[in-house]
């Protein structure tokens, strides 16, 4: 089995290593292939994904390329993991949008439309070389706006499922703060990428008893921590929001908290000088603490269990991705690109039905993916005006004036990613 992942220079990627070898029995990997342009990157990381896999005993062969034909060339699964524009880009997305009082995030927003234009055409060529040379090879893409980006490539006609490692987070605090195994805790997730929430939290599968209601009274406290909203308001929920759901119900409160602190580019940025000089430490064989303050915890495990099931090994039959909405949520298009949870197995992602929901995330939900679709179309085929009317239809924005001083600062700040432009 081949598996390759492109952004392999990240700095995430030894938890992904870390993950392929520690479950090799679920995942057999012969070769992993590491592929970047960015060669001074790569060679830190594929040296310490070597020493990961000698170090647990795994057989299989590291590659490192920037070489992206070759490397994608009989691939049995590609993970998609860039970042166009780097570290910096990400800076300008968080930055930006606050001077209009609006939230400066990478993955929603202004700044996550500034991604999307910048992402969309890159991922759709890689695809097309992926597709040139395996057609039945399985894409997964982990680059954000995950939504976004799935959506092009379904709709492009790629083999591809989309994943994002919020609902593994919550699936092991839940697990954790009951007592029990993960694979005990079954979640009913329901939403759009980056923007769901937990209406049950179940013990044993499917249709098993719902624990939340006990969840949320016995540990209220800590689950409202974790999201940084109130616990009166989760209790009058009665569901647990995603994190991001902050940018929504706590919007202006977190835009006065951002004008005041670093940016998170700025932390993560200064986290990746010090994890790559960790990196290439010779006597380092094993995934540094550091990089549990990175981000994408348990991504290892998703991606994992996500390419065992869909190569037809030994994954999880139920697991939450991003895939096309198809009458799941009625109140939604065919085509719009869903987080639910899906039975997963050799042909694909088929989601779960889902129970009526309520008209409160309902409409924020339909309101997002009109957004979601708008800002596909500017990123496949440009435009000022497209810019304008995606950033209008945002519930982040929405006034005519932002939307308008938006547009400028977007295309200003991207120029040399849009070719358009």
């Amino acid at each position: 089995m081949k598996l390759t992942v492109v952004g392999g220079g990240s700095t995430y990627t030894p938890e992904l290593v870390d993950g392929f070898a520690r479950l090799r029995d679920t995942l057999p990997v012969e070769e992993l292939v590491l592929a970047d342009p960015a060669a001074d990157r790569l060679k830190l990381v594929g040296g310490l994904a070597r020493r990961i896999f000698a170090k647990q005993g795994h057989p299989g062969r590291v590659v490192t390329t920037s070489d992206l034909d070759a490397a994608v060339d009989g691939a049995d699964a590609v993970l998609l993991q860039l970042r166009v524009g780097g570290q910096a880009a990400r800076q300008q997305d968080e930055t930006w949008p606050l001077e209009c009082g609006c939230v400066g995030q990478e993955t929603t927003g202004a700044g996550g439309l500034a991604k999307a234009l910048r992402t969309v055409p890159v991922v759709l060529d890689i695809a097309e070389r992926v597709r040139r040379t395996n057609p039945d090879a399985w894409i997964i893409d982990f680059t954000n706006p995950v939504g976004i980006v799935t959506r092009a490539l379904l709709e492009a006609g790629h083999r591809a499922v989309g994943l994002c490692n919020v609902a593994i987070g919550l699936q092991r605090k839940f697990a954790a703060l009951l007592g029990t195994e993960p694979s005990a805790v079954h979640l009913d997730h329901v939403g759009l990428n980056h923007l769901t929430w937990e209406t049950a939290v179940r013990l044993g599968g499917p249709g098993g008893e719902d624990v939340l209601p006990r969840l949320l009274a016995e540990h209220g406290d800590a689950v409202a921590d974790d999201l940084r909203l109130p616990r009166p308001l989760l209790e009058r929920l009665g569901v647990v929001p995603s994190y991001y759901l902050r940018y929504y119900y706590s919007h202006d409160e977190v835009v006065d908290e951002l004008r005041t602190k670093p940016s998170r580019a700025a932390e993560v940025a200064a986290m990746e000088r010090e994890l790559l000089e960790m990196y290439g430490d010779p006597a380092l064989d094993e995934k540094p603490a550091l990089l549990a303050k990175r981000g994408g915890a348990f991504y290892s495990e998703a991606a994992v269990d996500l390419a065992a099931t869909l190569l037809g090994g030994g994954g999880s039959p139920y697991q939450v991705v991003n895939t096309y909405n198809r009458g799941t949520l009625p109140f939604l298009p065919d085509d719009a690109v869903v987080e639910v949870q899906a039975a997963v197995g050799a042909e694909g992602a088929a989601p779960l039905p889902v129970p009526r929901v309520d008209p409160l995330y309902a409409g924020l939900m339909a309101n997002v993916t009109a957004y979601e679709g708008l800002a596909l179309d500017a990123a496949l085929r440009g435009g000022r005006d497209r810019v304008f009317r995606a950033l209008l239809a945002h519930p982040l924005i929405g006034q005519y004036a932002y939307a308008e001083r938006l547009t400028d600062e977007l295309i200003a700040h991207n120029r040399e990613h849009l070719p358009w432009a």
